[in-house]
């Protein structure tokens, strides 16, 4: 039987700002990746949302992005591969802690952002990552752009590695994710994002906006929990993959 994660990035309130419906979108993934303070989310926000995954039995990880919270961690900034490892070793461990009290064990670590799409090109950052995610546990799970440096990054290293593809963004022929700056970046179809969501995982390509196929390897699909339509897009997919008899279930 073909399975699949379904994952959302979660938990990027901060303060009086609210983003998701985070008791909605929780009911439908099998992942969580949970903001650790730096491009958005904040202490009660971190507890609030662990809380809320552990009651659907959502599996945890951490979402480490750049210290940014002005532009949401989505502007890449100068940083050393060392200042990339001290970043997400301090943010795994800010949420870890909310796990610890909670007597629960985190899953994986999925950065976020620039710092993910920077992860996904340049291999000291990449390595970078890993090392500070192996560091940390060897038992964690790296989510990273499938086929890319980081995921290339975390199989060397020895880290389970779940290759990632995205439901509402569209890609470029190096598989890599179109820029936000593109009018062209995001899905806003349901019928057009699970479309290529089951292409992707029961074939394992996805058509380029310039017209030719890629090649992956789809293990987790993740939905932008920020998205206008989040729930919505989470629920329709789900179900599609399950009318398709593929089986919707955190990466093991």
């Amino acid at each position: 039987m073909v399975r699949v994660d379904l994952n959302c990035d979660i938990g990027e309130s901060f303060g009086r700002y609210t983003l998701a419906n985070q008791e909605e979108i929780l009911g439908h993934v099998t992942s969580a990746n949970i903001a650790c303070g730096f491009h958005a989310g904040d202490p009660s926000v971190m507890r609030e949302t662990v809380k809320i995954a552990i009651k659907n039995n959502v599996k945890i990880g951490a979402h480490p992005g750049l210290p940014d919270l002005v532009g949401f961690g989505r502007r890449e900034m100068a940083i050393t591969p060392q200042e990339a490892y001290d970043m997400v070793v301090y943010q795994i461990g800010a949420l870890q802690a909310f796990l610890t009290i909670e007597g629960v064990k985190m899953q994986h670590v999925k950065p976020h952002g620039a710092l993910y799409n920077m992860a996904a090109k340049d291999a000291k950052i990449a390595e970078a990552i890993a090392q500070a995610v192996y560091d940390v546990s060897q038992d964690l799970i790296l989510f990273g752009l499938a086929s890319s440096e980081l995921t290339k990054a975390g199989e060397k290293i020895g880290l389970q590695t779940a290759h990632e593809v995205f439901a509402d963004r569209t890609y470029q022929e190096d598989g890599s994710l179109t820029s936000r700056k593109q009018s062209n970046a995001l899905i806003t179809s349901q019928e057009e994002a699970a479309n290529q969501v089951i292409r992707m995982v029961t074939d394992g390509k996805v058509r380029t906006v310039q017209g030719t196929d890629v090649t992956l390897r789809a293990d987790s699909i993740c939905i932008h929990g920020d998205g206008e339509h989040a729930v919505d897009f989470a629920k329709y997919i789900k179900r599609e993959l399950q009318s398709k008899g593929i089986e919707v279930q955190a990466f093991k």
